[in-house]
């Protein structure tokens, strides 16, 4: 089902009985996604890898709605250890969580590894976000309905995943093969957890999203860290000329979060032309996405890689 013509964020249902998790919601369609789940009465979580950019967007995202239920979680993804710490201090005041919003990620990065060791946009983009769901799914359990939402791209299109070597250690490093590479990964992850979540008779409902092409930090990180001007300013006039703001591209993310009419395995991303923008509609699933061995087996890696294991999803 498409939202009609016309639709805005008023679509979206109270939620004031809702508490929601978004990661790297400091900047971009993170930071955008809050606000606007925030003022639909959601209790948000920012759960941000930096204390002093998590602190900053908590007094924006106030400034703007005073009466915002919002709080700050320090949250590394590219740190297993830290991430389980985060969840142990999240939990010992929250015993419930509605919506899991798996948003944070890096794009076209040099080769940098996380602190175990991955490579960097797969241990980021889709290691950490599948531990992150792992070691939370009790409490999502606890709820009524609750969804996890993880934010993939259109370049999932150009992706595969290298099961012989995901972390980019025998093959010379291609940034944004890398970066299509965890983008098809969280699609494969969310359509598993779907169908691992139904076969057990759970009300989970998994659900994925993409922003089209929206002016974020993003585009121009990658370039900064691997010292390329040239390519910065261009992605920075690129961002002027073609995208959307950071506001439109999280639109798709919350219909995902707040839609009564999405589901699980829903794919929703900006209505236009070739998905760059525009409003939230179901979007176009690369087929190499559906392929369910491929996911069934990055499911096992990705356990074997992280230890987390998803207990209540295995057969009785």
């Amino acid at each position: 089902m498409q939202p009609a013509r016309g639709w805005t964020v008023q679509h979206i249902p109270d939620l004031s009985t809702s508490t929601v998790l978004i990661t790297g919601a400091n900047s971009g369609i993170g930071f955008e996604a809050a606000c606007l789940l925030a003022d639909r009465g959601a209790r948000v979580t920012l759960a941000c890898r930096s204390p002093l950019r998590g602190q900053n967007a908590l007094a924006r995202l106030r400034g703007r709605i005073p009466e915002a239920r919002v709080e700050l979680l320090e949250l590394d993804l590219g740190d297993l250890t830290s991430l389980r710490a985060a969840v142990e201090r999240w939990l010992q005041d929250n015993d419930q969580l509605d919506v899991l919003v798996n948003n944070a990620g890096v794009m076209a990065t040099p080769l940098r590894r996380t602190a175990d060791g991955f490579e960097l946009q797969f241990g980021t983009n889709h290691l950490g976000h599948f531990a992150l769901t792992g070691l939370l799914l009790d409490s999502l359990l606890a709820t009524e309905r609750p969804r996890v939402v993880t934010v993939s791209s259109g370049t999932h299109q150009m992706g595969s995943i290298a099961f012989d070597d995901l972390n980019w250690t025998h093959r010379r490093y291609r940034p944004w093969q890398a970066y299509a590479q965890s983008k098809l990964a969280n699609l494969l992850f969310t359509f598993e957890l779907q169908r691992r979540a139904a076969a057990r008779g759970l009300a989970l409902d998994a659900l994925a999203a993409h922003p089209g092409y929206a002016a974020t930090k993003l585009q121009v990180r990658g370039p900064q860290m691997r010292r390329a001007a040239v390519t910065e300013r261009l992605s920075l006039l690129a961002n002027r000329l073609f995208a959307q703001d950071a506001a439109h591209g999280a639109l798709p993310t919350v219909a995902a979060v707040g839609l009564p009419a999405a589901q699980g395995a829903d794919y929703w991303g900006p209505d236009g032309r070739f998905g760059l923008r525009g409003l939230p509609a179901h979007a176009p699933v690369g087929a190499a996405a559906t392929d369910m061995t491929a996911a069934s087996q990055l499911w096992d890696r990705s356990e074997q890689l992280t230890g987390v294991r998803f207990a209540a999803l295995r057969a009785a």
